[in-house]
Order: structure tokens, then C-alpha cells, then sequence
């Protein structure tokens, strides 16, 4: 028992110290995670066979093959033609962008995950801010909240979501008929927060909206059969995306595929490609996949679902409740995806203890897990990826500076999902 203490206390040392670094932002990120991964092994919370086993290589594969398939599709000029579309629409008005923006996130992520259309609407943003000479801050922000609203409406949207659904036996129409109902109207009222939030900053100076307003769209395709073929594979793609419980692929799968097929239809240099890709974040979710295996072995993770189950004495509010606030906060600030897998069997066994009506209870885990993921800069894969691509073009977005807007926002969807659960499963 002692030396299972004592491993307790190396891995919640290894993963606050790390959390807390990665919150100063005074070292890299991705180094960051990667010691405290190589502290875990090192330190024998894991061994490293295990280790490696806690990297989850379908979301890995999933980003790189969507970096490349993005990467590829950018070179036809499509995003800059979606740019100047987006601004026309909206009269060159930065107020009308974001909402534009985002709320075509938030529909796009209730159907790719929500990686994907971060990774395909990004390009577009940091175009339209650069075309207005604003800062892409606000944009990307605002769009990553939505991804993840958007995400949490469907069985396809959250990763949470497709554990759940495969594990209880939930189909598509299910999460359509109890999360989409309220995640839908939450995605308009959030993004319209954000737009207020940011009011004062989404200001374009006249020039820069007539000179925009003066391009022609359609002279920003430079290949149009490069645009034909991207276009093609991504549709294939995102076909995949949706059918793939129908296919038995897993999404990676799909991905690496499209990815695949792309590379070798469009003659693009292929090491040119990887030179694009976000390295630095996929080696960040390697250490932080890693860092979290490690306090998951050690029991940290279970230990603090099963204090939730036993504080609540198997009453079905109190239960609901807590584990839709304490999904929320926990996956705000841990990866949602281990967190979830120990909740879905520890349900299982309360229902089984208590004979309870585990309806509700599943609900609040995804809403809980999918929407607490907006809390923080690494609650969501999403947020991780937005950053890190921002970063890139010289726009950084620290944990507190994401922090500050996002969480209260957050708190308030979960308060609003409260609600909705009391008057719809509990009353």
C-alpha cells in the first residue's frame, strides 16, 4: 500500500508540475509534456511498453493525415476564395465574420470532428484577418469554443460521443434527439457572447474593407485542378467520416487514406508537405496522452470518479449533477478521453448496485465532457491544435489569456445544461 502511495503522489507530482509550467508559458509546450512523459517512464508509474500503449495513434493519425490533406487542398487557393466570399457576405464587417465564422465551425464540427474543421477553417480566418488587418485572436477563440459546442451535438462530433454511444449501444439519432436539442441554441448564444466580448477589438478600417471588397474571389484559385482533386479526396473523406461505425474503419483509418490518396494524385513535394505539418503538436499530445496514462495507472483518475459516485449516496439528481460538473472541470484540465472511458463502466456498476435509470447520467457525461473541454487551452484537442497553428503565425495564445474568456463561458453552458437536464430527465 505504501508503494502505491508513494506512486500516487511521483505521478500527481510529475502531472501538476507540468500543468503548472504549461500554465506560466515560460517553457515550450510540447517539451513540457515530453519530460513529464519521460518522468513517468524514468520513474518506473510506467513502463514503457505501457506507455506507448496509452498514446491514443487514432487521434495521432488523424491530425497528421488532415494536416497533410489541408496543407495540400491550401496550395489551390481555396481558403483565401473562402476568405474574400466570407467577407463579402458580411459587408467587410468584422462583428458579422465571427459570427459567420464561427457558427459555420460549430455546424461543420456536429459532422467532421471537431479537429478537422478547425483544421479547415483556421486557413481561412488568419486570411480574412490578415486581408483586414485585424487580429486573428478573437476569430480563432470564438471558433474553437464553437468546434467544441458543435462537436458535442452528434455521435460523430466528440470523440466522449463515440465512446459513449459504442459502449451503451446509442445511435446517431439518439445524440441528434437529447444533445443536439440544446447544444445547437447554445453554439448561437455563445458565439454571439463572443462577439460582444470582443466588440471593441473587431474594428477594420474602412481602406481595409473596400480594398477587400474589391478583390474578385475567383482570382484567388491558383490550380484549379489541384482544387478539383482536393476537393474530391476531402469529400471522400468527410463521406468516410460519417459512415465509418457502417464501415468498421476507424476515423484514422479514413483519414490516412484520404491523406494517402491525395499526396499521390496531386504530385505535391511530399517532404515539402511534412515540413508543414504541426510537429511540435502532435509531440505535445504524445507527452500529454502519456502524462495522463500515468496518473490513470496509478488510480488518480478512478479515484476521483469513484469520490463522486460515493459523495451522492446513488440519489439520481445529486449523481446527474455531479458527474455533469465534475466531467466538466475535470476535462477542462485532463484530456476528456480517459476520463470518460473510467466513467462509462463505473455507471455501469452504479446502475447495476443501485438499479438506477442511467439515462440522465449518460447524457451529463457527454455534455459534461465534451463542453468542460472549452475550460482550457489543452481541454480539447481542438484548443490544442487552434493554438498551435496560431502560434505559428506569430499570434500566441497563452493558457491564461484563454483562460480568462473561455472558462466563465464554459461554466455557463454547464450551467445551462443544469437546467436543461432537471426539466428534461429529472423532474
Amino acid at each position: 500500500m505504501e508503494h502505491l502511495t508513494l506512486e500516487v503522489a511521483i505521478s500527481a507530482a510529475i502531472f501538476v508540475t507540468a500543468y503548472v509550467l504549461i500554465i506560466l508559458d515560460k517553457f515550450d509546450r510540447a517539451v513540457i509534456a515530453l519530460s513529464g512523459a519521460a518522468l513517468m517512464i524514468l520513474l518506473k508509474i510506467l513502463a514503457q511498453e505501457d506507455a506507448f500503449l496509452e498514446i491514443d495513434y487514432n487521434t495521432i493519425g488523424l491530425l497528421i493525415s488532415m494536416m497533410v490533406i489541408v496543407m495540400i487542398t491550401k496550395r489551390s487557393g481555396v481558403f483565401e476564395y473562402l476568405a474574400v466570399k466570407t467577407v463579402k457576405t458580411a459587408k467587410g464587417e468584422p462583428f458579422i465574420i465571427i459570427i459567420l465564422l464561427s457558427l459555420i465551425t460549430g455546424i461543420l464540427s456536429a459532422f467532421l470532428d471537431n479537429v478537422t474543421t478547425i483544421l479547415l477553417i483556421l486557413p481561412v480566418t488568419l486570411s480574412v484577418a490578415k486581408d483586414l488587418h485585424i487580429n486573428p485572436v478573437p476569430f480563432i477563440i470564438s471558433e474553437v469554443f464553437a468546434s467544441n459546442v458543435g462537436g458535442t451535438a452528434t455521435l460523430v462530433g466528440d470523440p466522449p460521443n463515440i465512446m459513449i454511444g459504442s459502449s451503451v449501444g446509442l445511435s446517431f439519432m439518439d445524440f441528434i434527439l437529447n444533445d443536439a436539442v440544446i447544444a445547437f441554441p447554445m453554439l448561437f448564444l455563445t458565439t454571439y457572447i463572443f462577439a460582444l466580448l470582443y466588440k471593441k477589438k473587431l474594428v477594420a478600417t474602412k481602406e481595409a474593407k473596400e480594398k477587400i471588397l474589391d478583390m474578385d474571389e475567383d482570382k484567388c484559385i491558383k490550380d484549379p485542378i489541384l482544387l478539383v482533386k482536393s476537393l474530391a479526396v476531402l469529400g471522400l473523406t468527410v463521406i468516410g467520416f460519417l459512415l465509418h461505425s457502417q464501415l468498421h474503419y476507424e476515423s484514422a483509418t479514413i483519414a490516412i487514406s484520404g491523406a494517402v490518396l491525395l499526396l499521390f494524385i496531386s504530385k505535391v513535394r511530399t517532404e515539402k508537405i511534412l515540413e508543414e505539418v504541426e510537429w511540435k503538436t502532435i509531440f505535445f499530445f504524445v507527452g500529454l496522452f502519456i502524462m495522463v496514462g500515468g496518473i490513470k495507472e496509478t488510480g488518480i483518475i478512478k479515484m476521483l470518479a469513484q469520490g463522486v459516485l460515493d459523495l451522492t449516496h446513488g440519489d439520481l439528481v445529486l449523481t446527474t449533477m455531479a458527474i455533469l460538473w465534475v466531467s466538466a472541470i475535470a476535462s477542462a484540465f485532463i484530456d476528456n478521453i480517459p476520463f470518460v472511458a473510467t466513467m462509462i463502466p463505473m455507471i455501469k456498476d452504479l446502475g447495476a448496485l443501485s438499479g438506477m435509470n442511467l439515462t440522465p447520467l449518460w447524457w451529463a457525461l457527454s455534455l459534461g465532457a465534451c463542453l468542460g473541454g472549452n475550460g482550457t487551452i489543452i481541454g480539447a484537442s481542438a484548443n490544442v491544435i487552434a493554438t498551435g497553428m496560431a502560434e505559428d503565425q506569430g499570434h500566441k495564445i497563452t493558457f491564461v489569456k484563454y483562460f480568462k474568456i473561455a472558462f466563465p463561458v464554459m461554466l455557463l453552458t454547464i450551467v445551462i445544461c443544469t437546467v436543461y437536464l432537471y426539466v428534461f430527465y429529472l423532474i
